[in-house]
């Protein structure tokens, strides 16, 4: 009995260091307890050891052995053997320390010189003492064999038992990017080799931005993910490490050194330059657009009357009005205007059968021209409405030239924008009325 204690004493400190676990899936148990037959009483010593394998959280595989010993006067008579391949049904996750369980399983068991095939089936609890150690105590069925007795009664002897003992385990602990963390645990499994991590397993980022220390640049001041964890002060791009500008006003397009863009180099940067394109020493004003001394939009550099204003068609000089007159065409020649959708600069379905009528008109008579005028309703900026005229008027003429039509009978296109509208802004109806295009066709004596 002192040795049975002793031993009990040892196996209980050495299950401290190994319990089986999802992370050690081996693990081997061994216990006393006493069992006794169902039928005429009786009670004996039962020690036993078995072998298991975590299968999954809710199954293991168990090889156990039961002995069963009486005790007859002075003496131990061994009575039983009786091994077992049993399936353990865990009642909770390994969360708990306390972890109910049911078995159940096939055995052979050799009993007073006669075996055969039996079953046992119990259930029993284990109790965590950290989570790699266990104590368990279980309590079950064995399902004896018929057989005869010295007094020659033939009978099946049943039996139950009660155990306790410890279970130990053993297995490498699966860590697939060997960071110390075990896979079940570890948050970021794939983290690469020889990176410090923190106890989830997932890189250190020590100034929380969440860009890991090991690819930030700045680690130690909180930074953007696009600049690889360092902070940009002026949000134009470009880390204030690497910034040379590092005042530039939001919204300005910098170059790589974080300086704002002067792609004409004409000394205005692109974040206010009107006139970004101005090609290499042509002189320009604050707005970065080049010097229109007449002002009749046509830059000085083009300009060949720079001091008197002229259209630009003919190259910023006056024009010489022609003696001929023009006079308009017949109101029975009259073109209805073309009409769009809303912010589209395509005439609605439909509209082309005015163009055909007014090409027609056109084709019929060499003398005749037609003047365009663009409108727009009042939705938008003047200066966006403004050029969605223009737009609109472009299109409309490149139908007309793709008629046959040629450039010099088509004059005069005027974008008015929003300026003249035909109906009321104020309601939808009225909106679609002012999106238009109108001719007016005029022959020259």
């Amino acid at each position: 009995m002192k040795k049975i204690l002793l031993l009990s004493l040892i196996l209980a400190f050495t299950a401290s260091l190994y319990a089986q676990t999802s992370d050690k899936k081996w693990a081997i148990g061994g216990g006393f307890g006493a069992y006794g037959t169902l039928e005429n009483g009786g009670i004996g010593i039962m020690p036993e050891l078995y072998l298991s394998r975590y299968l999954s959280p809710r199954f293991d595989l168990m090889l156990k052995g039961d002995i069963g010993v009486f005790r007859t006067g002075l003496k131990s008579n061994l009575d039983m053997v009786n091994p077992f391949l049993n399936l353990r049904f865990k009642l909770s996750d390994e969360s708990k320390n306390l972890r109910p369980y049911l078995f159940a399983g096939p055995g052979y068991l050799a009993d007073n010189g006669v075996s055969a095939v039996n079953f046992d089936a119990g259930l029993g609890a284990k109790y965590y003492i950290n989570p790699k150690a266990a104590l368990y105590m279980e309590a079950g069925y064995i399902r004896g064999i018929e057989s005869t007795t010295y007094n020659n009664i033939t009978g099946r002897e049943n039996l139950w038992k009660v155990t306790a003992g410890v279970e130990l385990a053993f297995g490498k602990t699966p860590d697939s990017d060997m960071d110390g963390i075990s896979d079940k645990k570890d948050k970021c499994p794939n983290t690469p080799a020889g990176v410090a991590v923190d106890a989830n397993g997932c890189p250190l980022d020590t100034d929380g931005d969440g860009v890991a220390d090991y690819i930030d640049d700045c680690p130690t001041v909180a930074g953007l993910t696009s600049l690889k964890g360092c902070p940009d002060a002026d949000g134009d791009g470009v880390a204030d490490k690497d910034d040379k500008c590092p005042d530039t006003p939001k919204g300005v397009k910098v170059d790589a050194f974080g300086c704002p863009l002067d792609s004409d180099k004409d000394g205005v940067h692109e974040g206010i330059d009107k006139c970004p394109n101005t090609p290499a020493e042509v002189v320009v004003d604050k707005d970065g657009c080049p010097i229109d001394t007449d002002g009749d939009g046509v830059a000085d550099y083009l300009d060949k009357c720079p001091t008197v204003a002229g259209p630009k068609e003919n190259n910023g000089c006056p024009v010489v009005e022609k003696a001929a007159e023009e006079t308009l065409v017949s109101p029975d020649l009259k073109v209805e205007p073309v009409y769009f959708g809303y912010d589209k600069t395509t005439y609605l379905k439909g509209e082309k059968t005015k163009i055909d009528k007014l090409v027609k008109i056109l084709k019929a008579d060499n003398s005749l021209k037609v003047n365009l005028t663009g409108n727009a309703d009042s939705k938008g900026t003047e200066e966006y409405n403004m050029s969605l005229t223009e737009k609109r008027i472009d299109s409309v003429v490149k139908t007309i030239q793709s008629s046959g039509i040629p450039e010099n009978r088509i004059s005069k296109e005027k974008a008015l924008g929003e300026t003249k509208p035909a109906a009321t802004n104020d309601t939808e109806e009225g909106r679609a009325l002012n999106r238009r295009v109108t001719f007016e066709v005029i022959k020259t004596k």
